[in-house]
């Protein structure tokens, strides 16, 4: 039996400022990639997230970002290494302290924004990241985007790793993503968008915005929490992959 797992970028709300509808994506998903407070998130939001996320059985993710509240962590940033992988370090901790009151524990490690496009070809910004989490627990696994030589660096240095697809993101035609700047980056038709998933499951590959077919080898599936469409997006890829047969689970219940 085919099986995928399915997370969301969550805890992103910051006081009075709300983003996105957590309770009702931790019934979808299996994994959460759960903000640490660098591109969004406040520590009591944070904590009622991941007390949502053990109530659903779902697997936690530290959601790691450049330290950039007023870009939402989408702004690349040159960071020394030095102060990149302590600022790793630093959110790693956190979560991992709200999540052992929440009664759960971080699994994993998902990079965010424009920290997670950059360190994914960007060698040395990849490399403190990687030292960050050798440094908090070598157990944690890091997820990548897909076909990236993030994946390998990681797995040098010892690090077990996750590949992620996009189900809400367009791709360019050598695997990357379509720059946000641009109109068409997000997909926002619930039933186009579950499609493309099936298809990724089953055959492996994923259209490009110029149509063409591009293999993507992915143990994850992705659905932005922050987009006002997120619910509907996330229920019709469960809901066309389970009709399918395929198991939804989370990626690091098979990782020793």
């Amino acid at each position: 039996m085919a099986h995928i797992d399915l997370n969301s970028d969550l805890g992103e709300s910051l006081g009075q400022w709300r983003m996105g509808d957590d309770d009702t994506m931790l019934s979808i998903v299996t994994s959460a990639n759960v903000a640490c407070g660098f591109h969004a998130g406040d520590p009591a939001g944070i904590l009622r997230t991941l007390k949502a996320a053990a109530d659903n059985g779902v697997a936690i993710g530290a959601h790691v970002a450049y330290p950039d509240l007023v870009g939402f962590g989408r702004r690349a940033m040159d960071i020394a290494s030095e102060d990149l992988r302590a600022d790793v370090i630093y959110q790693i901790g956190a979560l991992q302290g709200l999540a052992r009151a929440a009664g759960t524990r971080v699994s994993y490690v998902k990079p965010h924004g424009a920290l997670y496009n950059t360190i994914a070809r960007d060698e040395r910004q990849a490399r403190a990241v990687i030292e960050a989490m050798l440094a908090v627990d070598p157990s944690l696994v890091l997820m990548t985007l897909a076909g990236t030589p993030l994946t390998g660096w990681a797995r040098e240095a010892g690090l077990n790793t996750a590949a992620e697809a996009f189900a809400d993101r367009a791709y360019e035609s050598d695997g990357s993503l379509v720059s946000r700047r641009e109109p068409d980056a997000m997909l926002h038709d619930a039933e186009v968008v579950a499609e493309r998933m099936l298809r990724l499951v089953r055959e492996g590959v994923v259209e490009s915005r110029e149509g063409i077919d591009i293999t993507v080898a992915a143990d994850s599936i992705c659905v932005h929490g922050d987009s006002p469409d997120a619910v509907a997006l996330a229920q019709a890829v469960r809901s066309r992959l389970v009709a399918a047969g395929i198991e939804l689970r989370a990626f690091v219940d098979g990782i020793a």
